[in-house]
């Protein structure tokens, strides 16, 4: 009985709160739950509750007839037009509520709230008409050329950053006391352009404001209008490719029982393994029926005795469980060896080759053996070579063999 206490007297005083001040916790809610991960618990109840109050604004401003068709955007006054983004932030904290099944997400998409902000934004003529055009959805989801589609989304991009860019010089060039602080998030700078009377029906809060600020504030908040314009629009296209999805999904398929025991269920998963188990237990019953159809898995090994089966079977499982390569057969120097009695390297070079005398100095050293066999055929040797090599520089003067590049 306490509980239910409580929980009435919050409700009650929660309803006689004004109308800044619910829209001002519900924003708080929701901004709080958007920097939580959507699965946990308490971000639900956050969602929930904000969506509560929410639908108490809503209720509120209708029951005040805060908007009217009859209107145009010059009647609405600077402290009533931060309420047009009630269906916005509507539709942001409906997005995130948790579903288990897909019926209860086309639910959700069915009730959003983003067509009811976009007629706001449209029949006050808040939106100028070339965002219109960039933002409308029949043109960003119908273009088939990636590089057009490309060029669009960058496109938006870049208006979506004009605007922020805007947004943000007015709050530096106008330190106001109501757009001083810089907000966290969206939500947050929602809540900073709220009015803070107590009581709708007083115009205190008009009284403070002079002129000059309520201009930059309605600057303001119009051009945060246009910016959640295209985000809206944005958001409705991937909602009505979403809803397409849902309705061509097949079926979910039937829950189990919930009379079905543990027993049971674990005797079916037994089962099932076994099936796909090489070495399963061994089964009575025959093993292959009249026609010769296995009846139950079964493993052939070679006759004779278990000693003799038993040492086949750990003869074809070393075969089969070995490395997936080629093991070597010799060692590297072996190899190494092999290489360098076929020839495969080049010996020699380095300082020691450098400064060995070449093979015409070597010829010219045995020539000068006097007195011996090996010198004359040495010095008859060197002398053929000597000649041969006048002969040829005879018949080819220098330069005489490059014909080419001469002027």
């Amino acid at each position: 009985m306490t509980t239910i206490s409580s929980s009435s007297s919050s409700s009650q005083t929660t309803h006689s709160l004004p109308l800044p001040s619910i829209f001002s916790k519900s924003l708080e809610s929701v901004s709080a739950a958007f920097t939580l991960p959507t699965i946990q618990d308490s971000t639900q109840e956050l969602l929930i509750e904000s969506l509560k109050l929410l639908q108490l604004v809503q209720s509120r401003i209708s029951g005040l007839s805060i908007f009217s068709p009859n209107e145009t955007l010059e009647d609405i006054s600077t402290r009533d037009l931060i309420y047009l983004l009630v269906p916005f932030v509507s539709a942001q904290v409906q997005d995130r509520l948790r579903t288990t099944h897909p019926e209860e997400r086309a639910g959700i998409l069915e009730r959003s709230h983003l067509q009811s902000f976009l007629s706001y934004l449209e029949n006050y003529d808040i939106v100028p008409e070339n965002e219109i055009v960039l933002y409308d959805s029949s043109s960003t989801t119908g273009t088939q050329n990636p590089a057009s589609r490309r060029e669009l989304k960058i496109k938006q991009y870049q208006k979506e950053k004009d605007l922020r860019a805007r947004i943000e010089t007015i709050r530096k060039r106008r330190n106001l006391r109501i757009v001083s602080e810089a907000p966290q998030n969206d939500f947050d700078l929602i809540a900073s352009l709220l009015p803070s009377s107590s009581n709708r029906n007083d115009e205190e809060d008009e009284d403070e404001l002079d002129s000059e600020t309520s201009d930059v504030l309605r600057s303001t908040i119009l051009l945060l209008l246009r910016l959640f314009y295209g985000q809206a629009q944005t958001q409705l296209g991937s909602l009505e490719q979403e809803q397409e999805l849902l309705r061509n999904a097949p079926p979910m398929p039937p829950s189990r029982s919930s009379q079905t025991t543990d027993d049971q269920r674990r005797r079916t998963r037994e089962s099932d393994n076994d099936i796909w188990k090489l070495d399963t237990p061994k089964r009575s019953g025959p093993l292959l029926d009249s026609k010769g159809k296995p009846l139950q898995p079964f493993t052939i090994l070679p006759s004779g005795s278990s000693s003799t089966a038993a040492s086949d079977r750990a003869r074809l499982q070393s075969q089969v469980f070995r490395p997936d390569h080629n093991l070597p057969t010799m060692s590297i120097d072996e190899y190494l060896e092999i290489e360098r009695s076929r020839g495969k390297f080049i010996e020699g070079g380095g300082p020691a080759s450098e400064n060995a005398p070449t093979s015409k100095e070597v010829l010219a050293i045995q020539a000068e053996e006097d007195g011996t066999v090996f010198g004359q055929e040495k010095e008859e040797e060197k002398r053929v070579q000597d000649e041969n090599w006048a002969r040829y520089t005879d018949q080819n003067p220098r330069g005489s063999g490059n014909t080419m590049n001469r002027g």
